[in-house]
């Protein structure tokens, strides 16, 4: 725990320091969101689900190189699932390539069954991120994305991710219809075995100029050792998305 802290102290430190020098022109403050509603509750990484319907919500404030990206998951009876919070910072940004990392503190939520009645438990983790994005052509961006993530409480897990998304956002079909096509291709390797290469395609459809859309997302482990194996899931939603920039 001391050694995660030490390390968040020096990530925000060193920002705060690169931000005053590279940042020095104003720049609008950028606020966006999504708040959707699914039938299987997938998480970002899309091999860890709740299993039954839920709502998750993110939204994003970014000025110059930062952002905040906080996003809240919760079961349709309104039961708290997932909380992320992260701190994003732009090592480097251009017209074609990003290279991102953060930091996120999170909470993961559960349910334990006891002679009493069920009783709710918070499990803490850390983790710290890498990112490299590349823009190919228009929105089309293929990005590799590591993770580590760091349990702190008693049952929790500890581990790494390795993530390549392939995202197109805007394939028009017709004069108003929207696709946009994700797919992601990862390996995790946690303890107490949860290891496991996955892919894991998405399709969302959109009207033009309208801010809701219906997604379509399925996950396929191709190896595992997962108990139980985690196999082929699926998992389809409606979101609204918004977005505006101010001073």
């Amino acid at each position: 725990m001391r050694i995660f802290l030490c390390v968040i102290f020096i990530f925000v430190s060193s920002m705060v320091i690169s931000s005053g020098r590279a940042d020095s022109v104003r720049s609008p403050l950028k606020v966006s969101g999504y708040v959707s509603m699914n039938r299987n509750g997938m998480a970002p990484i899309p091999s860890f689900s709740l299993g039954k319907p839920a709502i998750i919500a993110g939204f994003t404030l970014r000025k110059n190189r930062f952002s905040y990206d906080p996003q809240l998951s919760y079961s349709t009876e309104f039961k708290p699932w997932i909380i992320d919070n992260w701190l994003h910072y732009r090592l480097i940004q251009n017209k074609n390539f990003e290279l991102r990392t953060g930091i996120s503190s999170s909470a993961f939520f559960s349910g334990i069954e006891t002679s009493e009645g069920k009783i709710w438990q918070c499990q803490r983790y850390g983790t710290l991120e890498l990112a490299g994005i590349f823009t190919l052509s228009g929105k089309s961006t293929l990005s590799m994305l590591a993770w580590y993530d760091k349990g702190f409480d008693k049952g929790t897990i500890t581990g790494y991710i390795i993530n390549l998304i392939a995202d197109k956002p805007d394939i028009l079909i017709g004069r108003k219809l929207i696709a946009g096509i994700n797919a992601q291709f990862f390996y995790l390797d946690y303890t107490q075995e949860n290891d496991g290469l996955f892919l894991s395609p998405k399709i969302a459809l959109n009207v033009k100029d309208i801010p809701f859309s219906i997604y379509f997302q399925c996950t396929q482990a191709l190896v595992s050792n997962i108990s139980p194996y985690p196999g082929f899931r699926w998992n389809a939603g409606a979101a609204f998305h918004f977005g505006t920039t101010g001073q």
